[in-house]
């Protein structure tokens, strides 16, 4: 009996990442960080500021997201993002830029707090990967 799922993240412009081999994904939900195995009851949830870690037979890979839904069912767990990135491929310079602009945005003085706590969750996802 294999334990492997299917997952699929897309964002606007395409189709950003399809595998059939995957074991477990950690997603930062609202919630908290959410572990998904083969057999999760079916979920509907929406992603904070954070990193996806996608465990397959082919290894592992991690993405930053900004945003997002994330859906599971029939095995098939469904992401839909507007921004993300992969680790392996993002630059220091790049990352630098992404942090500087989740400061300044957590520093807007007329910022809701809504929007504050997502940009202080940048900010500290930014400052997490090395």
């Amino acid at each position: 009996m294999s334990d492997e799922f299917k997952i699929e993240i897309v964002n606007p412009e395409k189709s950003f990442l399809s595998k059939e081999d995957v074991n477990e994904v950690v997603v930062p939900a609202f919630e908290g960080e959410m572990g998904i195995l083969k057999d999760h009851i079916s979920i509907i949830s929406f992603l904070k500021p954070g990193i996806i870690t996608i465990q397959a037979k082919s290894g592992e890979e991690k993405y930053y997201v900004e945003d997002g839904i994330i859906e599971f069912k029939n095995n098939t767990l469904s992401i839909l993002t507007s921004y993300i990135l992969n680790l392996k491929d993002i630059e220091k310079n790049k990352l630098q830029e992404l942090l500087k602009n989740a400061e300044e945005e957590s520093n807007k003085p007329e910022i809701s707090d809504q929007l504050k706590y997502l940009a202080d969750q940048k900010v500290e996802t930014l400052k997490s990967i090395n």
